[in-house]
């Protein structure tokens, strides 16, 4: 009797912690669920890696909470392609997704750190910007009354913006109610704004406070190096006064260099392909050029003079 009790305690224990493992997925069942779940935190993982294992343990314990009060179901995926796409150092990567918007964590595998931070972020910290509301939602050359701006000027061809979504949640969510964080898409709704600050490479990072504009040139792209540059590290960089907001003669000239730049360019284009069109040009110019100098000439040619035999015959 006893030992038969003491089997079903051992099977009790043994089903009950593999009900508090984390669920494995695959790369298309995880992808499946980021469409399908409103809430999703993923831990990206890999084989012989102690710091992996502490976040297993940490999630492992905090998975009913998430469950009970944020609604989020929590997995875990091994040797993930898709690890890339949210954190540029790969595994491990702890990500929450909110109605499929990535939220990277940036700490170290304590349970409390972690709920914290993700019970505070559940809906996205990083604002998005266009060219019609930028100046007047950051005041970037206007008095700066909405507080400092951090923005990321991206693209939806830039791989490396796409990599860095995640980061950027990360880094918006760290400076929640201190710094504003937004992005702004450069070669769409915010082409007119990345030309105005010269923003010709991407992804760019530019830091906005008291009417000056800092730009990260840092080589990491890390929520830790981006927080610490918003905080404080800005101040080691050269800050440029925020250009004004270009007037419509402004853009009317700019627009009219840029369609002559074209039009040449595309005339010398013209031309090269089809050499016989210069040579016709050559010559249409060269008959135009004879005619008006014989029309010159004709022109300067002095009058016969008048036959006055008549007018002598009458006298």
């Amino acid at each position: 009797m006893r030992i038969y009790l003491s089997f079903v305690s051992l099977l009790l224990i043994a089903i009950q912690a593999a009900s508090q493992r984390l669920q494995g997925v695959s790369d298309d069942d995880l992808l499946q669920l980021i469409k399908e779940k409103d809430k999703l935190i993923v831990l990206f993982t890999k084989p012989n890696c102690n710091v992996c294992d502490k976040f297993d343990a940490a999630l492992e314990s905090l998975q009913d909470d998430f469950k009970k009060h944020l609604n989020a179901v929590t997995v875990k995926t091994e040797n993930s392609h898709l690890a890339r796409l949210y954190s540029p150092s790969k595994e491990p990567a702890l990500v929450f997704f909110r109605h499929g918007v990535p939220l990277l964590f940036g700490g170290e595998p304590d349970e409390n750190e972690i709920y914290g931070f993700f019970e505070k972020n559940q809906s996205p910290a990083v604002k998005e910007l266009s060219d019609k509301i930028f100046e007047h939602i950051t005041q970037a050359a206007t008095g700066a009354t909405t507080g400092d701006w951090f923005v990321m000027f991206y693209g939806a061809s830039c791989v490396e913006c796409q990599r860095l979504h995640a980061v950027w949640e990360g880094v918006g969510a760290t400076l929640r109610g201190r710094i504003n964080v937004a992005r702004i898409d450069a070669n769409l709704a915010g082409a007119a704004t990345a030309k105005r600050f010269q923003v010709t490479k991407l992804p760019a990072f530019l830091f906005f406070r008291l009417g000056k504009v800092y730009r990260y040139e840092l080589p990491k792209n890390d929520i830790k190096s981006f927080v610490i540059f918003a905080q404080d590290w800005y101040k080691n960089t050269k800050g440029e006064t925020v250009p004004l907001l270009a007037s419509p003669f402004d853009e009317l000239v700019d627009w009219c260099v840029i369609m002559i730049k074209e039009s040449i360019s595309y005339g010398l284009h013209i031309l090269s392909e089809h050499p016989w069109i210069w040579q016709i040009g050559v010559a249409g110019f060269g008959l135009v050029a004879l005619t008006a100098l014989i029309a010159l000439f004709k022109a300067g040619k002095p009058k016969p003079a008048r036959d006055n035999k008549k007018d002598k015959k009458s006298k």
